[in-house]
């Protein structure tokens, strides 16, 4: 998988989030993320989230790769409007098994 993933909104709205390799820190900052799971067809998205701190958003990782989970990604968006209507846009799009929001 690259080190970047492009994401449709049901807008059709285009976002692009950035890889977040397992073992690193991520900055205190908000923002959105998915976790992902690649395949031979590409991926699935698993879950969208948002969060005023990026740095914590690994937390649900553990539940998250249970179901095959294999890549997080991130999205700056300091600004709350943003992040909301972003999450919102993505969650309609992809229906995840799993949503957070912790704006």
């Amino acid at each position: 998988m690259n080190d970047f993933v492009d994401l449709n909104g049901a807008s059709g709205a285009l976002y692009r989030f950035r890889l977040w390799p397992e073992a690193a820190p991520h900055l205190p900052i908000a923002g959105n993320y998915v976790f992902l799971k690649a395949g031979a067809e590409g991926f699935t998205v698993l879950l969208v989230g948002a969060t005023n701190d990026l740095s914590r958003a690994r937390h649900a990782w553990g539940n998250v790769s249970e179901s095959g989970a294999t890549h997080a990604f991130t999205r700056l968006n300091v600004a709350r409007a943003v992040r909301t209507a972003e999450h919102e846009d993505l969650v309609a799009n992809y229906n995840p098994p799993m949503v957070e929001a912790g704006f």
